[in-house]
């Protein structure tokens, strides 16, 4: 397509996007490329996807971040899961964990031999066989050698992005400028330049794009087009609002189901962060910030912000010389905390693939193609869990019940439902353990369980059960509480 040399790299936009793309870029790949970041400080941030899942740490590692620095400079906390409340019934819950649950044998995942044992009569939940979830509800944390754990951050966006950028600070030109049109190749329709309202032009090789859910690059250049999700996910709007800390953090996220979306609750060390996913079609602006400030635990510290939304994504998250990343890429609702999750591999595919000799059509149809997979397995994660709800005492459930989604997810759970199986697709990030917590903790229980248990007498299967109970339990109790240790690790100052 385009035999030049790529050498100058721009990125349109700052923010969490912006920031971790300069940074890897310019450490990882910085010595044969100039990197320019361009972005307005008049421009806020949409700034609220506090929580993250645990791959965020292996992109840390190889930037060589210190993690107790970065915790100190982000107010951050651990994140060991998510605690869903009212998602399959009004009054249930269960937390989607991090942790593996059980332990598995060649044939059968553990909720076979847990399935197995309620028919026995043992009827210990299926959390109380995973170690991070049990540490999540006794709000406890600590890692070392002999018991690792798998856990991500909650953080302060803002401070994040800024955290990156002094990081990188010797190795990315920032301009500061409003970025005013964008400039293209009449012959081939790449991007050439973009000129800001000052009239300074900035000139590049490669573009990428971080301006949000505008797409100034990846839409209004190049029509690249828009794939809309929301008749699978019908939320469209949020309200984002922060209030006081009355008490130590809890080391996972909260997601409570309201009458026609949901609310998140995230603890920081400093605040916490709080927000409420609706549906404009059920309920109105008014009613759902009503909702919002009268299910809050603290004191908001600033005023309830709202954010319009359409869930779904660019047509192709590279076109032609310009990568999409962030909001400009498109939009999954933060259920399952991936936003932050799908710049990283982004940035990584587009690293592994970078056109240094070149912008090579069969470079763009790979990135393309890893990533309609990854947001496929992602989107049909986060419909399982508007669908399988036994819910239906409002009209917004109600739809969500009865409505149709992708036969990938269709598949997904019949499979489920009939065998007790789940196969992950090329693009799941997310394991079976954590489709089978989502599944069984929102009342989906198979009819059957693989065979391969009943090879196990019933002796020996009480006995498997209750000593990984009993070892799990004997951990937990050791563990500190997550405020004391967040007090000795990285108590921010």
């Amino acid at each position: 397509m385009n035999n030049e040399k790529v050498q100058n790299v721009v990125i349109a936009g700052g923010g969490t996007a912006g920031w971790m793309a300069a940074a890897s870029l310019s450490k990882l790949l910085g010595k044969s490329l100039n990197i320019t970041l361009v972005e307005s400080d008049e421009i806020g941030t949409v700034g609220v996807g506090e929580a993250t899942i645990p791959p965020i740490r292996t992109l840390h590692k190889l930037l060589n971040i210190d993690e107790q620095a970065f915790m100190r400079a982000t107010n951050s906390t651990f994140k060991l899961g998510i605690e869903f409340n009212h998602w399959g019934q009004r009054d249930d819950s269960y937390i989607h964990s991090f942790g593996i649950t059980g332990k598995e044998c060649w044939a059968g995942e553990f909720h076979h031999f847990w399935l197995r044992g309620k028919e026995q009569g043992i009827n210990a939940p299926f959390g109380d066989y995973c170690y991070e979830l049990q540490a999540s509800k006794q709000g406890k944390f600590a890692f070392s050698v002999n018991a690792p754990m798998n856990f991500a951050y909650h953080l302060d966006a803002t401070l994040y992005a800024k955290f990156l950028r002094d990081f990188c600070a010797d190795a990315v030109t920032r301009i500061e400028g409003k970025i005013q049109s964008v400039s293209k190749d009449p012959h081939n329709g790449f991007i050439t330049a973009l000129t800001l309202a000052s009239g300074q032009q900035i000139e590049g090789d490669f573009f990428i794009d971080c301006t949000g859910f505008k797409g100034m690059l990846i839409e209004e250049a190049l029509h690249t087009g828009y794939e809309d999700w929301s008749h699978w996910l019908p939320c469209d709007s949020a309200i984002a609002v922060q209030t006081q800390a009355i008490a130590d953090p809890l080391p996972y996220t909260r997601s409570t189901a309201h009458d026609f979306g949901w609310q998140w609750r995230i603890p920081l060390q400093n605040r916490v962060g709080n927000g409420m996913v609706f549906c404009s079609r059920y309920v109105s602006d008014e009613q759902a910030e009503e909702t919002l400030l009268a299910n809050l635990d603290g004191a908001p510290i600033n005023a309830p912000r709202v954010i319009k939304f359409k869930t779904g994504r660019r047509r192709k998250g590279w076109n032609k010389n310009c990568v999409a990343l962030g909001l400009a890429s498109g939009f999954v609702e933060p259920l399952e905390s991936t936003s932050i999750h799908l710049i990283m591999t982004g940035i990584v595919r587009l690293m592994r693939l970078f056109p240094f000799d070149g912008v090579r059509q069969s470079a763009i149809d790979e990135y393309n193609e890893k990533l309609t997979s990854e947001l496929h397995s992602i989107r049909d994660f986060i419909i399982l869990h508007y669908k399988v709800t036994q819910r239906d005492d409002t009209p917004f459930w109600r739809h969500c019940h009865s409505m149709d989604v992708p036969e990938s997810l269709s598949h997904k759970i019949r499979l489920f439902k009939d065998t007790g199986r789940v196969f992950l697709d090329d693009g799941d990030i997310f394991r079976v353990d954590s489709w089978t917590q989502v599944m069984l903790g929102q009342g989906l229980e198979p009819k059957q369980y693989h065979r391969i248990v009943n090879e196990m007498s019933d002796d020996e299967l009480q006995r498997f059960l209750a000593g990984m109970r009993s070892a799990i339990e004997q951990r937990v109790n050791s563990l500190p509480s997550h405020q004391q240790f967040i007090r000795r690790y990285c108590l921010a100052s």
